[in-house]
Order: C-alpha cells, then structure tokens, then sequence
C-alpha cells in the first residue's frame, strides 16, 4: 500500500536525520521548501512535522520552523502498546560501541537463534529528569535486521529511533509484543551503571517485539527495585 504524503514527507526528513545531514538542533527545511519539493499544501506538511514532534524528532522553534532535537529520548524495555516513542521516554546515554556477539541463553531463545549464532548488541542507560540513571537496557538485534540496518552498528543514537528507521530501511514493523518480567540481584558493573550500593535488587525486563516473519528485537532492562512499578487496570466478573 502506497503511503500517504504526509508519511512521505516524515520518512524523508527522518532519513535526512539518520544519516546526519541534519544535526541536532540544525533548522529544517520551511514549510514553503517542503511544499515546493513535494508538490503539497502546507497543511500536508503540518501534519508531517506533527508526526515528527510526536515521535520526539524534531521540536518547533518559533518564528523559525522546526530543528533536529537536541537530546534524542529513549523509553525503557517494554510497555510499548503506545504509539508514541515520547510516552515514559527520558534523555538517555548511549554506552559503548554496538558490538556483534554471541547472546545470552535467554535472548537467544527469544530472537530463536542458534546456539553459536551471533546477535548486534546496542545498550543504553535512560536517565531521569535531574541526570541520574533509571533504567540499563540493552538491545539485541538478529542478524537479518543488523545487516539490512548499517546505521544499529554506528556508536551515536539514532534520532528517529531504532524501530522507526528498522520499519524504514526494511519495510518489517512489531505486530506483536511480549514482556517477561523477573527479579535477581544486580551485578556489579550494572551497580556501577546504576549507581547502586551492593547488594540490591533489580527488576528484569525481556522485551520481545516481533512481526509475522519473527523477532524484530530483545531488549533486557535492568531497572532498581526503588524505582520500578507495575499497575494494571482490567475488569472483573461479579
């Protein structure tokens, strides 16, 4: 199915930013350009940059249109039934250099590989509004989704977000969700990363996001039990 204008324009301009034409904080092209470029109304346009803004992209600059974020946000593992990529986000530090290697049991039965096969690995820690972490994640890609995604493999964040530009470079988007959640205590360099006194709990997060043709992505977060909560409203029978 072909897309729509709007989703046109949004892809471009995320594309322009993944491969970092755009930087953060640099203006984006004005309405007027855009809508000479793609041959649409402006409100066409407002509704792309709306898109972006609520994907936590780009941000309004008044009198001047519309720049690159400065800080690209990050969501914790799971609880990805919301559209938008900004709900429980928070400024995040991307840690290390994206690393191809052999995972853990528990991520290797989730992306259903084999016992020898090797995963991209992409951790993250997100912090809280004054600075201080709230939550390690680190993300495990299969390695059909990291050979057709050049860019998972770069150090930098990835401002549109990594399930936005998979979509983008690959046509394959999650259908389905599943979160397990578990509780140990933390290992030393997770204390470290967290800024925990040993010994202490944490909550586990194993995010699984798939489509009809298998597992897109396994994250694992490592949240402190201080900060980690789960509330589910549903209906009962009388």
């Amino acid at each position: 199915m072909s897309k729509l204008k709007y989703e046109q324009i949004a892809d471009y301009l995320r594309a322009q930013i993944t491969e970092g034409h755009f930087r953060p904080g640099e203006v984006l092209p004005s309405g007027r350009d855009l809508c000479e470029q793609f041959g649409v109304s402006r409100a066409t346009v407002i509704k792309a940059m709306d898109v972006l803004r609520t994907d936590g992209v780009v941000v309004a600059r008044q009198g001047s249109g519309f720049s690159v974020v400065q800080t690209p946000v990050a969501r914790p593992a799971g609880r990805r039934g919301s559209a938008s990529r900004t709900t429980g986000a928070g400024p995040f530090r991307r840690l290390g250099t994206p690393m191809t290697e052999v995972p853990p049991p528990r991520i290797r039965e989730a992306l259903q590989l084999g016992e020898d096969q090797r995963a991209l690995r992409r951790a993250r820690l997100v912090l809280k509004q004054d600075g201080s972490p709230a939550t390690l994640v680190v993300a495990w890609f299969p390695p059909g989704i990291a050979e057709a995604c050049p860019r998972l493999s770069a150090a930098g964040p990835i401002a549109e977000g990594t399930t936005a530009y998979v979509k983008r470079t690959t046509g394959r988007a999650p259908t389905d969700g599943v979160d397990v959640y578990t509780v140990r205590m933390a290992a030393a360099d997770e204390a470290e990363l967290l800024e925990l006194t040993l010994p202490a709990a944490v909550v586990i997060t194993l995010h699984t996001a798939s489509d009809a043709d298998g597992p897109l992505v396994c994250e694992e977060g490592v949240t402190p039990h201080t900060l980690w909560e789960l509330t589910d409203s549903y209906p009962m029978n009388p």
